[in-house]
């Protein structure tokens, strides 16, 4: 088993400090920002005091990690710095640092297996570094987009945004007819559609990426702020591309009628 500091090999543990950004303002979710680039936000949340408690003091090192998924205690390490100036501000970012550079090259691609048994999310380093056991290094940055199956399909629209030109998704998506769900998390409400154009469904989702409402009347009325943070895409059926059209409209129909998504519960009108 080979431990977090076999690899790091710090030796003034006593002066290191490690936060697990699990959550932050506004029910965040940390790994998201990390796929996205959002660096400062990550930052923030690392360097973050809350009304009551300082985080570090001067001199510190700090080690960030992000949880790679809310059902598993996987862990990302994106950042090991040091504290050269506390700001003694609370309710916000409390220090300027400085990147610690011996370690860049394992953000993004070092993963460790830890159990947080604390509510507490900073800890000192010296209590639980011996519980992080290096899950893995990976070859280059943590990019967790591959295609999952047609069945676990699940994204926000965010997600879809980031996703819709990769590989893997493209050659999925461009090879199979479909229904699929889209639901806005808002109130509930679902629309389902039907993809059997020349690229199939991945061309539909590209229209959503576009400009959210893909040409639909449905969706025309909606806020595109709204539709970006609320909406959520799944596929609900897949057919070869041999498949003929009114198959797909059928099936279509039907899952409208079981999800009652013509009426008051629903966005689409026909």
């Amino acid at each position: 088993m080979i431990k977090l500091n076999d690899i790091l090999k710090i030796e003034d543990l006593p002066n290191v400090k490690v936060r697990f950004n699990l959550m932050f303002r506004d029910n965040w979710d940390p790994i998201e920002d990390f796929k996205n680039g959002n660096d400062e936000v990550l930052l923030e949340g690392q360097y973050w005091n809350y009304k009551s408690k300082k985080s570090y003091k001067e001199g510190q090192i700090t080690i960030g990690f992000v949880r790679i998924s809310r059902n598993d205690n996987l862990w990302l390490l994106f950042h090991v710095g040091r504290v050269t100036k506390d700001l003694d501000k609370m309710d916000g970012v409390g220090y300027e640092y400085e990147v610690i550079r011996e370690y860049e090259k394992y953000f993004g691609r070092l993963i460790v297996r830890f159990k947080n048994k604390s509510q507490t999310m900073i800890r000192w380093a010296s209590s639980v570094i011996e519980e992080c056991e290096v899950a893995q290094i990976l070859p280059d940055i943590f990019d967790n987009d591959i295609f999952p199956g047609y069945e676990n399909v699940n994204l926000s629209w965010k997600e879809l945004s980031r996703v819709i030109e990769k590989d893997n998704w493209k050659t999925a998506l461009q090879n199979q007819k479909g229904v699929y769900l889209i639901t806005d998390i808002s109130n509930g409400k679902r629309y389902v559609g039907s993809a059997a154009g020349d690229e199939m469904i991945l061309q539909r989702w590209r229209d959503y990426v576009k400009n959210g409402n893909g040409g639909n009347e449905d969706f025309k009325n909606l806020n595109f702020e709204h539709i970006k943070e609320n909406f959520r895409y799944s596929i609900l059926d897949i057919y070869k591309s041999t498949v003929d059209k009114q198959t797909i409209l059928q099936r279509e129909s039907w899952w409208k009628r079981v999800l009652l998504t013509r009426g008051k519960y629903g966005y689409n009108k026909n």
